[in-house]
């Protein structure tokens, strides 16, 4: 069973910058995949980005490109989150996943990734 914990929630001002992260242990061989949603009260959860298998290749939302950088430490099975110009747009609580043998195709989609982490809540507010 792989567990997904996240850190690096909080409160920031808009044009702030956060850094979120997420360590996957308890099989994290397991997963080859891991990306990040976000989910507002009374919306769908939405895809914010993720980093495909072990080539590495990276995929944003287009309401994020150019503002948030997701990498990862293979060595240390954490990925990682950098958000940068956020606005109150951004506030919501986001959500670790993984998966192993994601498609291309399901990177972008909740049904594609097996594990959930918790959640960790992110506000922009002045």
């Amino acid at each position: 069973q792989v567990q997904l914990v996240e850190s690096g929630g909080g409160s920031v001002q808009p044009g702030g910058s956060l850094t979120l992260s997420c360590a996957a242990s308890g099989g994290s061989n397991s997963v080859d995949t891991m990306g990040w949603f976000r989910q507002v009260p009374g919306k769908q959860r939405e895809f914010v980005s993720a980093i495909w298998r072990r080539e590495g290749r990276t995929y944003y939302a287009d309401s994020v490109k150019g503002r948030f950088t997701i990498s990862r430490d293979r060595t240390k099975n954490t990925v990682y989150l950098q958000m940068t110009s956020l606005n109150t747009e951004d506030t919501a609580v986001y959500y670790c996943a993984a998966g192993r043998g994601v498609i291309l195709s399901s990177v972008p989609q909740e049904i594609g990734y097996r594990y959930w982490g918790q959640g960790t809540q992110v506000t922009v507010s002045s």
